[in-house]
């Protein structure tokens, strides 16, 4: 009796081991449903957007190329040899600045002979005047011929035409004289002296001898697809009430940075280039730190649409159906999200324009589409924009 007590021992633990088991399992099960009830009720937390309208401004980058405001080819009104050239190379000039002197000796050797002439011409004119008077004296006396009269008269008329000739004469010598010093007809930047001492001044030269800029302010050359320009005008359909061309134009460096100072359009052409199929615009942009020089590459954001009340959604709330189609999930009364078709217009700054299928002061989901099944409870949280919305 004694060997059969630890079998049985034994078979009496596990037995019991097994009780206590079941009644664990038992236990726990109801727990474990519980848990799984209340998770599968939380409320799935999604980002909406309570759109409001607000004016919107589309913008175009063109590329374009800078020019002077004005550009003045220093040119020699007369010929000669080149005696001095005084000014710096590179350095700002004032309107009438000498820029170069000619050899003046044989100008002023000109004006010396043509006042000569005058002087001549006025002795003349003095003598025939005398005549004339005398003639007419001896006439009322009836002391001379009436054809004595008319040849005084001849006389004193072709006496004063030399004096007239011989004064035009002189100016034109002091002319040249004051050409000889020649001057800058703007103000503005010069480059490079294109010649030197001793050079060749030539008034029929095919090159000039200096080239002066003004850059205070400068033209940038863009153009725009007439393309481009139709479907804008197209899509608004007449409904702009502000013109793009009085907005400022926001100006881009080559390496993509914007530029200080906003431009603004002068012009439009009116006529599309035929080869190319573009529209001409010039802008113009201030450049008190001579930074832009002509030449320069350039981009130009135009203004090309204004949208004074659009409603705008974020760029990742919106989503394609199978054919393409744009959707928004839309937060209806019951505060459960609802597929809504919609028009996009231009995307800007990340932002679509919705068109049509929104209406202002309705919520969309920005974020969490994907989780927003029927009866599903939503929690609503307000989404934070990355940037600003553009407008000006």
């Amino acid at each position: 009796m004694t060997r059969l007590r630890p079998p049985l021992t034994f078979a009496l633990l596990a037995a019991l081991a097994m009780v206590l088991g079941a009644c664990s399992d038992s236990a726990e099960s109801p727990r474990s449903d519980t848990a799984e009830a209340e998770a599968a009720t939380d409320p799935i937390r999604i980002s909406v957007l309570k759109v409001q309208p607000h004016r919107v401004v589309v913008y175009d980058e063109l590329p374009g190329r800078v020019s002077a405001r004005r550009t003045a080819e220093i040119r020699p009104q007369v010929n000669g040899i080149v005696r001095s050239v005084i000014f710096t190379e590179g350095a700002e000039v004032l309107a009438d600045q000498p820029l170069f002197q000619i050899d003046p000796a044989p100008f002023a050797a000109d004006v010396e002979a043509a006042s000569a002439v005058l002087a001549r011409a006025e002795a003349d004119l003095v003598n025939a005047t005398v005549k004339h008077e005398r003639v007419q004296a001896l006439m009322a006396a009836q002391a001379t011929s009436a054809a004595a009269l008319g040849d005084a008269k001849a006389a004193l008329a072709q006496a004063r035409a030399s004096v007239a000739e011989a004064g035009a004469n002189l100016s034109r010598r002091e002319l040249e004289l004051a050409h000889a010093t020649i001057r800058s007809p703007i103000a503005g930047r010069i480059g490079q002296a294109l010649t030197s001492e001793g050079g060749l001044a030539s008034v029929g030269a095919a090159t000039a001898l200096a080239v002066v800029q003004q850059i205070d302010s400068v033209y940038l050359d863009v153009r725009q697809s007439s393309i481009r320009r139709e479907q804008v005008e197209e899509r608004l359909d007449g409904s702009r009430n502000e013109d793009t061309g009085a907005l400022p134009v926001q100006i881009l460096t080559i390496t993509g940075k914007r530029y200080e100072f906003p431009g603004k359009i002068l012009f439009s052409e009116s006529t599309v280039d035929p080869g190319t199929g573009s529209i001409a615009m010039r802008v113009e942009v201030p450049n008190p730190h001579r930074q832009l020089l002509p030449g320069m590459y350039l981009h130009a954001r135009v203004a090309s649409a204004i949208y004074p009340d659009a409603l705008t959604v974020p760029q990742q709330a919106v989503r394609r159906d199978p054919s393409g189609r744009a959707q928004l999930a839309v937060i209806g009364d019951d505060n459960s999200a609802r597929t809504r078709d919609v028009e996009l217009g231009p995307l800007v700054e990340r932002q679509y324009v919705v068109l049509s299928g929104l209406r202002p002061g309705e919520t969309v989901v920005v974020e969490g589409q994907d989780r927003t099944g029927a009866g599903q409870k939503l929690e609503l949280v307000p989404y934070q924009l990355s940037s600003p919305k553009t407008q000006i």
